[in-house]
């Protein structure tokens, strides 16, 4: 009934056009990776004692664990492993144009084992693109990487990136890699050579500024710090300045922090310029012109104009994507996301113009 409710308020917004920036696509299990890994991996994870992904350290509040209720599959897979299920209930609902996929699978939180989590990598791409990117064209798919051999990454990179359902390589937010570090820089250069974005998102791995405190309240609340410190160090390692046609995106941050980061960042970058020479320009401009953040989670203040003058604060119309972070528990619907006290034409820009710019659709 409340959507009904919202639809009857904003006839504008279902007309609109959407393009999803946060989608998550599901393994049942990491024994469906089998028919693509090659061995020695493939014995690994085929055997019933074999390797197991990491499992995320919290257990779930929310009434249906992870996912919101609605996405629930009734027969045990996890939410968003049903093709079918996902068009019925995102696709096909709120005319969504695109869908990114982004996935919940990293190898990279993989810490011993390198050729293993590259292994595992490469066969995830495979199955990403016969099982999902190859049977719905809204579907574009994110790059899964093991970041541990940077060089291997590249490489892998290389092989898929052509792929026209391709449009970004994932990496998550984790404390164990600081992706400004020249380390890293094949990745970047890989993406630049292949027109692809960089996307960064959560993973069962991303810690606080604390680690993990002891609730899942004060985790979720608290882990936009990763994505914080992942772009300070982009900037300050001259990530932007050596690789000029790369774009980042942050995924799943939310973004009400970005004025305070610009501001704090800007003030220390007039002072401290001498330790970075090589960084030529206000950290606040390689923001603004070269990183997107998703809406998702919205942060919603008590006054909608609140949040309004919080998005004028950043000086661009163009920095922020819609997301859904469809299945999971704090899904938004494209409908509802944004407040009235955002301007139409600023409303279609984040449900699908800053994302088709982009991503070059």
């Amino acid at each position: 009934m409340a959507e009904t409710k919202v639809h009857e308020l904003s006839p504008d917004v279902r007309k609109t056009p959407v393009i999803d920036a946060d989608v998550h696509e599901m393994l049942v299990s990491v024994r469906d990776l089998v028919p693509y890994l090659a061995e020695p991996w493939k014995s690994r994870v085929a055997v019933a004692d074999g390797w197991k992904n990491r499992n995320f350290p919290y257990s779930y509040p929310q009434v249906a664990g992870v996912a919101m209720a609605d996405a629930a599959t009734g027969d045990g897979r996890p939410a968003g492993s049903d093709l079918k299920l996902v068009q019925s209930q995102l696709l096909n609902s709120y005319n969504i144009e695109y869908a990114i996929l982004v996935s919940s699978f990293h190898p990279t939180n993989v810490q011993v084992q390198p050729e293993f989590a590259t292994g595992l990598a490469r066969a995830y791409n495979n199955w990403l693109i016969e099982n999902w990117l190859e049977k719905d064209g809204r579907l574009k798919g994110s790059i899964t990487i093991a970041a541990q051999q940077p060089e291997a990454a590249a490489r892998e990179i290389e092989r898929v990136g052509a792929h026209p359902g391709f449009v970004q390589i994932i990496l998550p937010v984790v404390p164990d890699h600081v992706f400004g570090n020249p380390f890293y820089h094949p990745i970047f250069e890989a993406a630049e050579r292949n027109d692809l974005a960089i996307a960064f998102h959560q993973s069962n791995a991303t810690e606080t500024a604390v680690g993990l405190p002891p609730y899942y309240i004060e985790w979720h609340t608290a882990i936009s710090q990763a994505w914080q410190c992942q772009l300070i160090g982009l900037i300050a390692h001259g990530v932007f300045d050596k690789f000029e046609r790369l774009r980042v995106a942050m995924l799943e941050s939310s973004w009400t922090w970005v004025p305070h980061l610009m501001w704090r960042f800007d003030h220390n970058y007039r002072s401290l310029r001498r330790e970075v020479p090589w960084v030529k320009r206000m950290p606040s401009e390689y923001i603004r012109e070269r990183v997107k953040f998703s809406t998702q989670p919205m942060e919603y203040p008590e006054d909608p104009e609140h949040l309004w003058r919080m998005f004028e604060m950043i000086g661009s119309e163009e920095f922020l994507m819609y997301s859904s972070d469809y299945p999971h528990w704090d899904f938004d619907s494209p409908y509802r996301a944004l407040p009235r006290s955002f301007p139409r034409e600023i409303r279609r820009k984040i449900l699908a113009e800053n994302a088709r710019s982009f991503y070059g659709f």
